[in-house]
This record gives structure tokens, sequence and C-alpha cells, in this order.
């Protein structure tokens, strides 16, 4: 399956595969604070154990930082 994961092309030789499982396979810190795109749409956390990513998907994983002055 290929793949476009935070721009970058990538093959992952199994199909079938959710946005959980990218999550694990690409060893993403902190998989509970990351926010993910799929194909430019947000996926909503509740399915990234159901939600299956396709050939040619592009996914983005996105980190919100807060902060502010002191």
């Amino acid at each position: 399956m290929n793949l476009k994961i935070n721009g970058e092309e990538i093959i992952i030789k199994k199909d079938n595969l959710t946005i959980y499982d990218i999550l694990s396979i690409c060893k993403v810190e902190m998989p509970e604070m990351v926010s993910v795109q799929l194909n430019g749409a947000f996926v909503e956390r509740l399915v990234f154990a159901s939600t299956v990513v396709s050939d040619g998907d592009e996914i983005d994983f996105l980190y919100f930082m807060g902060g502010g002055a002191e």
C-alpha cells in the first residue's frame, strides 16, 4: 500500500490497516495527543481503530501546542 504520511511517500506491505495501526507502525509518540487528517478531513479519535486507510491516501499527524505569555 502506498501512502503519503506527513508529506512523505511510504510503502507498507500490508492491507486493511486502520488509523490506529498507522499510528503504531509510524511509532507516533503520545498517540492520545495527536489529531489525524485523512485526505484533508479530520478523523474523530473514537474511530481511529475502525477507519481503514486505502492505497494512495494522505495522512497527516498534527500536534497542537499550548502556550502563552507569562
